[in-house]
């Protein structure tokens, strides 16, 4: 009796529930879920996100979950085009819930959500979960989930299984054009500031390097992105813009003259260039987490990504990239 009161002790220490805005879908002990994987790549000691998802498969069915694909985040939060895909594939094989683990170099965290069955996803980044030192403190705490519950998800899966969507499925590259979009000059160009009420990309809120940052943090980063991106518009774009803090539908757009956006997408080069069907660097450079700007027109959802591939490090050299080849 000691030995079980100074476990749970110590498990209370290292991790903490996150469910303030939050709670578990009770589809989780009835339906099926997709895991999506974060892995810091410098986190000690070293793991692939394949096997991070073979450490958190048993507790993520102990818990009483049915896991039945993992995907790596990175790859499925490409790009809004490329969300839409793997939704649809979700849609499909009728997937009710969406597990996020993270792991960063000192904190491994486990989130669900409900599937929005749209595009988005994940309805929001106030997530039920658990957090903990490292997968050890983590997946013991998320596997205590089930103790208590009935589930209903009987036929699981031994082992995770990795997935891609087939080609078939896939219509995102096909939207993609590498050229310049006309009448920029007659109607706005919206801009959405990140982390606001108009950005839908909530899975990137889980990447290993986004996740946790601070309210503070995160305000301050915007106002730097819009000063940055200011002096940048200036310098390289002679047309109206219209600053997009809000959720509008699209139509709210158009009426309000928005028929473009300026969409920011951020991931391995190789990864973007293939998502948007063009043949993909190879060698050590490919790897590398660069930012790619493009043009969405709203009203025929076409999106134009340039003649030239303008992808940087640095946004503030990928968006005048890009503004520059605007030009062309």
């Amino acid at each position: 009796m000691k030995y079980y009161i100074l476990l749970i002790f110590i498990l209370l220490i290292n991790l903490h529930l996150v469910s303030a805005q939050g709670s578990l879908p009770q589809s989780f002990f009835d339906g099926k879920s997709v895991v999506f994987i974060s892995a810091d790549p410098a986190a000690k000691p070293v793991m692939t996100w394949t096997e991070v998802a073979d450490s958190v498969h048993h507790s993520l069915v102990k818990a009483g979950g049915d896991p039945v694909a993992y995907f790596e985040l990175e790859k499925v939060a490409l790009s809004e085009a490329v969300q839409a895909d793997y939704a649809k594939s979700f849609q499909q094989r009728l997937v009710k819930n969406i597990i996020l683990v993270t792991r960063k170099k000192n904190q491994m965290s486990i989130h669900v959500a409900p599937f929005t069955e749209t595009g988005q996803i994940i309805p929001s980044t106030a997530l039920f979960g658990v957090t903990g030192g490292d997968i050890g403190a983590a997946t013991n705490q998320f596997g205590l989930i089930g103790e208590n519950q009935v589930s209903q998800n009987l036929l699981v899966l031994d082992v995770p299984e990795f997935l891609n969507i087939s080609t078939t499925e896939t219509t995102s590259n096909e939207r993609f054009l590498a050229s310049n979009p006309l009448n920029l000059d007659v109607f706005k160009l919206g801009i959405t500031i990140e982390g606001s009420s108009a950005e839908t990309g909530l899975l990137s809120y889980f990447r290993y390097d986004m996740y946790g940052k601070s309210q503070e943090a995160i305000l301050a980063e915007q106002a730097a992105q819009k000063a940055g991106i200011e002096q940048v518009l200036k310098q390289e774009y002679p047309y109206q813009i219209a600053w997009l803090t809000e959720a509008k539908s699209v139509q709210e757009l158009i009426q309000d003259r928005v028929q473009f956006l300026l969409v920011k997408v951020e991931g391995r080069e190789a990864d973007l260039m293939s998502s948007m069907g063009l043949e993909p660097k190879t060698g050590p450079s490919s790897s590398a987490i660069v930012v790619k700007y493009y043009i969405k027109l709203l009203v025929r959802d076409e999106l134009y990504i340039g003649p030239e591939w303008d992808a940087d490090p640095d946004w503030r050299v990928a968006l005048d990239n890009f503004l520059k080849n605007l030009k062309k």
